[in-house]
């Protein structure tokens, strides 16, 4: 019998698409002892960032910093690399998050609800963070860029980075992994990637994960319909020599 007293659950790139996580939510059903965690890029490239930061700030749902709110608070911090880094994030769905605010203004309310996003959260037995840890670095020495950004030397680990926790992460669709089908979560040594591509038109599947019952609940934006599955089931594992290091 599955736990529905009180379930840890943990939502993947969301990417603007406000509609989508109301689809995922209601075929979740949280209940109020259960948690709800997510992964961080809320925005960006989908068309109501805005709507979804409202929602996520109002509920105070913990919420990781991803790398696409990094690079929204680079823009706003101004600087020597302001400009290049404008472009980037542009380019990279910020036009959307822009449009998806009245008058195109990012209240400060939202950008200090942002600001003050932690780069990962310990839960005990499970480790939440956007992009993943960098072997090579000591856990003392690791910032945000590679805890939002961080992707082959990540996957590629031979060996789990804790021995007495799994790292959930997003940032990278799991369908780019090698032998991932789209929809598919992907499994690599001591780590799960739950970033199913919601934005993108060869997916479109949002991700939850219920950490408490191996439980996987996705809705599909383009299709507009749920499924619920067992993680064994909907899992891929990756072989780390498959990986190509940039």
């Amino acid at each position: 019998m599955r736990d529905r007293s009180h379930r840890r659950i943990v939502i993947g790139d969301v990417h603007g698409h406000y509609n989508g996580l109301m689809g995922l939510l209601e075929a979740i059903a949280p209940g109020g002892d259960d948690e709800v965690y997510f992964i961080g890029d809320l925005i960006d490239r989908g068309p109501q960032s805005c709507q979804v930061v409202d929602f996520v700030q109002k509920n105070a749902y913990p919420c990781i910093l991803g790398n696409h709110e990094q690079m929204l608070l680079d823009v706003i911090g101004g600087g020597a690399m302001a400009a290049h880094v404008q472009q980037s994030w542009l380019y990279s769905g910020g036009y959307a998050t822009i449009s998806s605010y009245p008058d195109s203004t990012i209240p400060q309310e939202h950008l200090e609800w942002m600001q003050n996003l932690p780069t990962y959260l310990d839960l005990g037995d499970y480790w939440l963070v956007h992009a993943g840890i960098d072997p090579r670095i000591p856990f003392a020495e690791q910032t945000s860029d590679q805890l939002c950004w961080v992707r082959d030397e990540f996957h590629s680990m031979e060996k789990p980075y804790f021995s007495d926790k799994v790292i959930i992460i997003g940032h990278t669709i799991t369908f780019t992994l090698p032998g991932v089908t789209p929809g598919k979560l992907a499994q690599g040594q001591g780590w799960i990637d739950i970033d199913t591509g919601a934005y993108h038109p060869k997916s479109g599947w949002l991700t939850g994960l219920d950490l408490t019952n191996n439980q996987v609940y996705q809705f599909n934006i383009q299709q507009q319909k749920a499924r619920i599955v067992n993680l064994e089931s909907a899992v891929t594992a990756i072989e780390p020599t498959k990986i190509k290091r940039r």
